[in-house]
């Protein structure tokens, strides 16, 4: 698809973690308005760890991509300007919040930010496993999401993660288990929440990831960051405008 030179963004000036309470934020006009939605593997925690976000911005600044990064939250570590631009700094993660409590919020993110031309879905259901709660529940939940989103724009590109794994040292027989039936579950709700107007694309996260890309147990170090906004970046450029 053609490129073009111009990138907008819209910066907050205030560097903090939640805006739940602040003025909302202007509606983007962008013609590529992507939302980045899930938990701390998203929001990032510089320096402790990082999120993907900035890596696949630098990608699409390089490229000269039109797009806007759009989302309540906006993320308060300090990150170095790139090809004369600041860090595009909204998102929707929340660290450690469940698929429930991301599907409880996520009309009201929706309506604040207005509808998303493409959602990146992070890790969904990761929480839920990490807190032992039930499949189902999460799988329901993860469709519901799915729903509001196109709901609120029935031509939204949704990307959902086949998630990458945590440190093999915490992988319990239980956690794996939730983590392998969830990763052929997120194939089967691609294919069955896609419409005619709007694809749902599972995006394998997985395959390669290992330990070395982890700066804990479950979050990206710098190269974990780069492995997974690669991936990303490499499926938004056969759809981006």
């Amino acid at each position: 698809m053609k490129k073009t030179l111009t990138a907008i963004f819209i910066i907050s000036l205030t560097f903090g973690c939640s805006n739940d309470e602040d003025s909302p934020k202007p509606i983007s006009t962008s013609i590529n308005k992507i939302m980045t939605l899930g938990a701390s593997r998203v929001e990032g925690s510089r320096p402790e760890y990082e999120s993907f976000r900035y890596n696949l911005w630098k990608n699409l600044i390089e490229n000269n991509w039109t797009f806007d990064f759009i989302g309540t939250q906006s993320d308060e570590a300090s990150y170095p300007s790139f090809n004369g631009y600041d860090f595009d700094i909204d998102h929707e993660g929340r660290g450690g919040w469940t698929s429930g409590q991301i599907l409880d919020g996520i009309r009201n993110w929706l309506t604040e930010t207005g509808p998303p031309d493409i959602v990146l879905f992070s890790s969904p259901g990761g929480n839920d496993a990490l807190e032992q709660l039930s499949y189902s529940e999460a799988v329901s939940n993860i469709n519901s999401i799915i729903d509001v989103i196109q709901s609120s724009n029935p031509n939204c590109i949704i990307i959902i993660e086949q998630m990458a794994p945590g440190h093999s040292e915490i992988m319990t027989t239980e956690l794996t288990n939730f983590w392998n039936q969830i990763q052929e579950e997120v194939l089967d709700i691609a294919e069955n929440k896609t419409t005619i107007n709007s694809q749902v694309i599972a995006i394998d996260m997985f395959t390669g990831f290992g330990d070395n890309f982890l700066a804990d147990d479950v979050h990206y170090n710098e190269d974990g960051a780069e492995f997974i906004s690669d991936r990303y970046y490499k499926t938004l450029i056969n759809l981006l405008d």
